[in-house]
């Protein structure tokens, strides 16, 4: 993970990381969690932000409990402030849950208080990580993405067919956004890669 980290952040316009995915259910918020544990433990201070406001599980994956967060501030209902934790464990690490399930994230991300946002975090952090939706699902990371010095994408053996892989980082591309490096995530192997929800259903349901 910080060699992958090392060669996305080379030449990187600001110390902002997004990591995206072609899909759920990849692991990509399990790697963004683990990436900033590393970078914490080797004395940096890092930041994740959970920007899948639909159905981020960042606070699940900290074993932390849901509380206010990205879209809280967003929608001027909390400070920034109020919204970072610090993760169970790891002091050098903080993050922002996803907050309430919000009417439209996408427009939520396109305010300028997000750009602002991005901004305070990345003067008071050596590393502000952004865990976005799935790339193929919503508009969201594509927006997200585009305040970001470098871009990862994660993918799983057994789940991402490699044209789904192409697919994502063309939808990246076409939105003038170069994706840094992959990360293959293969914990798990399995024996079909399709999920039994598709796009649409992760776009329109609240968890």
């Amino acid at each position: 993970l910080r060699t992958s980290l090392h060669f996305a952040m080379m030449e990187a316009k600001n110390n902002i990381l997004v990591v995206s995915g072609p899909r759920p259910g990849i692991g990509k918020t399990f790697i963004a969690a683990n990436l900033a544990a590393v970078i914490a433990q080797a004395g940096q201070k890092v930041i994740v932000v959970d920007a899948d406001m639909r159905r981020g599980t960042l606070h699940k994956v900290l074993g932390a409990a849901h509380s206010a967060g990205l879209s809280d501030v967003l929608a001027g209902k909390v400070e920034l402030n109020a919204a970072i934790s610090t993760a169970p464990g790891l002091d050098g690490m903080h993050y922002i849950g996803r907050g309430e399930v919000p009417p439209s994230p996408s427009e939520l991300l396109m305010h300028p208080r997000f750009a602002q946002i991005l901004e305070e975090l990345e003067r008071n952090y050596d590393l502000v990580i952004i865990d976005t939706p799935p790339v193929l699902a919503v508009t969201d990371a594509v927006i997200v993405a585009k305040h970001a010095g470098s871009t990862l994408m994660v993918t799983r053996f057994g789940v991402n067919h490699p044209k789904e892989i192409r697919l994502a980082m063309k939808r990246f591309e076409q939105n003038g956004v170069q994706v840094k490096g992959a990360i293959f995530n293969a914990v798990e192997k399995r024996k079909t890669g399709y999920h039994s929800y598709a796009y649409y259903e992760y776009a329109s349901d609240t968890p």
